[in-house]
């Protein structure tokens, strides 16, 4: 694959969908105690003319390959419960369950015939539950599906997700509070990506309980500020929400990308240099807090940058460039690992060099990339 940067709304188009299914999974080595050498990172990827999930070891080497029937968007995974879930890309209805460390078939789940996934779900802190943003596209409203995991993951019932085109979501550190990314824009499946309500959007950070539906509080940035979209979330160990946004306006008019939160904090955006959100093309692709949470990563693929965020100061602190760089996970007590569209991954952290991992060929990965490490 070339090094040009992938047009990521483009990206896949054209490909046969795949089968699943016991014979089209391709497997690795047997580690010793009859399961797998242990994964540091998912990630879905095109893989020549068809989609992936691919797990990856700490050197970026394969592991293991789960073929998808289309494009696939972010993972979750439950240590504990050794399972991890692939989420399809807006307007997929399918998502794939796997084991982490067994080589049963996965399994393949689904909305109801009104609903698609918008990419991202979060497990219950037992293992029982996963919740999961989803469009009611006839009706323009967000919400939040809810599936019993050893029910085969049946779908149990859904409630609001506090506004429009819901797209990421974590669970607190208090194991009952969800906080939604809802991005603000209606989508229509009959209308392929096309966004229907750009002049009115209205972005918000939502936090719900997850036990009974309740919207515990809503946070807006206000109307000067209601075409950046909020979509990628991580949460600190004390309960504080990072988030990075796209702007949907001029890019000369783009504001600060990045924010914070709380369950009882309004949102505040981070501090950028002069110009920089024009420079970023408006976009941040994801975000991510190292292990120690001192450190804030943030992808803008369109500039080919990743930028660091000292989270005590709140300032910018170093960047990266890699072309097409956007999936960002932990690695290392304060490092991070960077995945692209040239199918790269590299271990990058602030005040040293980027190294060179692995190069997988014919491969270009997707917006997001997680770590397994708990």
């Amino acid at each position: 694959m070339n090094s040009m940067a992938i047009d990521r709304r483009r990206f896949l188009q054209g490909s046969a969908a795949m089968s699943l299914g016991p014979c089209a999974l391709s497997w690795p080595v047997r580690a010793g105690d009859g399961g797998f050498a242990p994964a540091a990172f998912a990630s879905a990827v095109r893989r020549g003319s068809g989609f992936a999930l691919l797990l990856l070891s700490e050197d970026g080497s394969l592991l293991r390959e789960i073929p998808l029937e289309a494009r696939g968007h972010d993972t979750t995974v439950h240590h504990e419960a050794g399972i991890g879930v692939m989420f399809a890309r807006r307007p997929g209805d399918f998502a794939v369950a796997f084991e982490l460390a067994r080589a049963s078939p996965p399994q393949v789940f689904r909305t109801p015939a009104d609903r698609h996934f918008y990419g991202h779900g979060v497990f219950s802190q037992d293992g029982r539950l996963l919740y999961a943003t989803e469009n009611d596209y006839e009706n323009a409203r967000g919400l939040i599906g809810v599936y019993d995991v050893k029910a085969g993951f049946s779908r149990v019932g859904e409630f609001p997700s506090g506004g429009v085109g819901p797209h990421d979501l974590h669970l607190l550190p208090d194991g009952r509070t969800l906080v939604v990314a809802n991005g603000g824009i209606e989508t229509h499946p009959d209308a392929g990506r096309a966004k229907l309500n750009v002049p009115e959007m209205r972005p918000s950070l939502a936090f719900i309980d997850r036990e009974d539906g309740r919207l515990l509080a809503r946070h807006e940035l206000g109307w000067d500020f209601h075409k950046l979209s909020i979509r990628h979330l991580d949460v600190d160990h004390s309960g504080k929400v990072w988030f990075g946004g796209q702007w949907e306006g001029s890019l000369d008019e783009a504001p600060d990308l990045l924010g914070t939160a709380s369950l009882d904090q309004p949102l505040k955006l981070l501090e950028m240099q002069a110009a920089l959100p024009a420079r970023l093309k408006g976009y941040i692709g994801s975000v991510s807090l190292d292990r120690s949470g001192r450190l804030l990563a943030a992808s803008a693929p369109r500039a080919g940058r990743v930028l660091y965020f000292d989270t005590a100061t709140e300032k910018l602190v170093s960047q990266s460039h890699i072309v097409d760089g956007c999936g960002v996970a932990p690695r290392g007590v304060s490092g991070f690992a960077i995945s692209s569209g040239g199918g790269e991954l590299r271990a990058a952290a602030p005040g040293s060099d980027d190294v060179g991992l692995a190069v997988h060929h014919n491969t270009a990965f997707d917006n997001h990339m997680i770590s397994f490490a708990s």
